[in-house]
């Protein structure tokens, strides 16, 4: 089965009723959020991110599915198969800024000869949803989540969430934990993993570190691109982002 770079939420590469990235017994990992998830929003489009930086670069998002259609696509925040259960995006789109967009498709295409691809979960996420998360999350949860006074690298456009699939079955890796496990398990380096999943984490991390990305130290998933920091917070959704882009601006 070969990978659709369709925007269907929740699912591209792998059927959702599978788990995407874990075994098909396996319950997707949930938090019960502090304040309702319909208030936090309302809260969360009323306040306003941290100021841009000076001298900060200039922001030119890409839109992933653009790029190659062997690129798989599992946009966990477009459904409810994610830690809150419940949809964060109106449309399942992925965009980074243009040099980690290109570095990512170089891991990507690194991949082939070992028989695997790169499948995405989330890249960009406005800012408002940063701060949802934030302030749905239990405090001793918190190393799991950005905190939006800083603004996360996902904001940024500069940060990605991904997992290897298999080229030949279309099917995720296993990789020891699903997507957004928040436990020890979801550590990198964590050490009780079979040596297939060893081996597959060890596979990603070394094709994303070959391509300019370091993994977060708390999720084997996250990748941060280099210089990431430089770039603005930036709170559009992606229906903003297309109105930008169909007026030919740069998406700041």
């Amino acid at each position: 089965m070969k990978p659709r770079t369709s925007a269907a939420p929740l699912l591209s590469v792998c059927l959702a009723a599978a788990g995407c990235g874990g075994s098909s017994e396996e319950q997707p990992f949930r938090i019960q959020p502090e304040r309702p998830v319909s208030q936090l929003e309302v809260e969360a489009r009323l306040a306003s991110p941290p100021p841009k930086a000076a001298g900060a670069r200039s922001s030119a998002l890409v839109d992933l599915a653009t790029l190659d259609p062997t690129l798989g696509f599992d946009i966990r925040y477009a459904g409810s198969n994610n830690f809150m259960g419940t949809p964060f995006y109106r449309q399942a789109k992925a965009y980074l800024q243009r040099p980690a967009a290109e570095a990512l498709l170089a891991a990507h295409r690194s991949l082939r000869s070992s028989g695997f691809g790169v499948m995405v979960f989330d890249a960009y996420r406005p800012w408002y949803v940063t701060w949802m998360f934030w302030e749905a999350t239990p405090e001793n949860l918190r190393r799991f989540v950005a905190d939006p006074s800083e603004g996360s690298r996902h904001n940024r456009g500069a940060a990605v969430d991904v997992t290897l699939y298999d080229l030949e079955s279309g099917r995720p890796a296993a990789m020891g934990t699903d997507y957004d496990e928040f436990t020890e398990r979801a550590y990198p380096d964590y050490p009780d993993l079979t040596a297939e999943e060893r081996s597959n984490r060890d596979r990603l991390r070394a094709a994303m570190e070959a391509a300019g990305f370091t993994v977060y130290p708390y999720e084997w998933w996250h990748f941060d691109f280099r210089g990431a920091a430089d770039y603005p917070i930036l709170n559009l959704t992606f229906e903003e982002l297309q109105i930008r882009e169909s007026r030919g601006s740069s998406g700041q």
